[in-house]
């Protein structure tokens, strides 16, 4: 049964947008997943379903709109795919914690890079369906702005290491 890690877009523990992973859980449980986890309470859950990716993707997002009121995206990998995220990493000899992957649904734009404003110190690489980029100064100093990635999630080097680890578990 295929391993999936789906990644949801701007939910919190505290503030707006709130989810306990507790409650992350058991919508992914009433949805018929099975092997439920979750990692840090930043919207991490990984699982096993015998359906195919849209499937699981349309099933979450339904159950989180009607349990928050309002649409949360998801971004769906298998544990094959982020295990690929990691390895592609262009930037593999910079901080992993400076390092981010912007989840798609689709593949970026070709133009995703000349389209990026802000743009500072960071450097920028398209992968399959995320958009890679390395803070030099942190995150928390750059103006950098992909819009390309505005519907996307970003996960940094050690939270996807640590999320395919988990996956290859499974």
């Amino acid at each position: 049964m295929p391993a999936y890690i789906a990644l949801l877009r701007a939910v919190n523990v505290v503030g707006a947008n709130r989810l306990s992973m507790p409650t992350l859980v058991e919508l992914c449980r009433d949805a018929g997943f099975q092997r439920v986890r979750t990692y840090i309470a930043s919207g991490n859950v990984l699982f096993t379903s015998r359906l195919g990716e849209p499937r699981v993707k349309m099933l979450l997002e339904q159950r989180l709109q009607a349990h928050m009121g309002k649409p949360i995206r998801v971004l769906v990998r298998t544990h094959l795919e982020l295990a690929s995220v990691l390895a592609a990493n262009p930037f593999p000899h910079h901080p992993p914690e400076r390092t981010v992957a912007i989840f798609l649904d689709t593949p970026p734009p070709p133009d995703t890079i000349e389209a990026s404003r802000g743009r500072n110190s960071e450097l920028l690489a398209l992968g399959t369906r995320e958009v890679y980029v390395m803070y030099r100064d942190g995150i928390a100093h750059s103006r950098l702005v992909v819009p390309a990635a505005q519907a996307g999630t970003a996960r940094n080097m050690n939270t996807i290491a640590r999320l395919a680890g988990m996956a290859s578990e499974r």
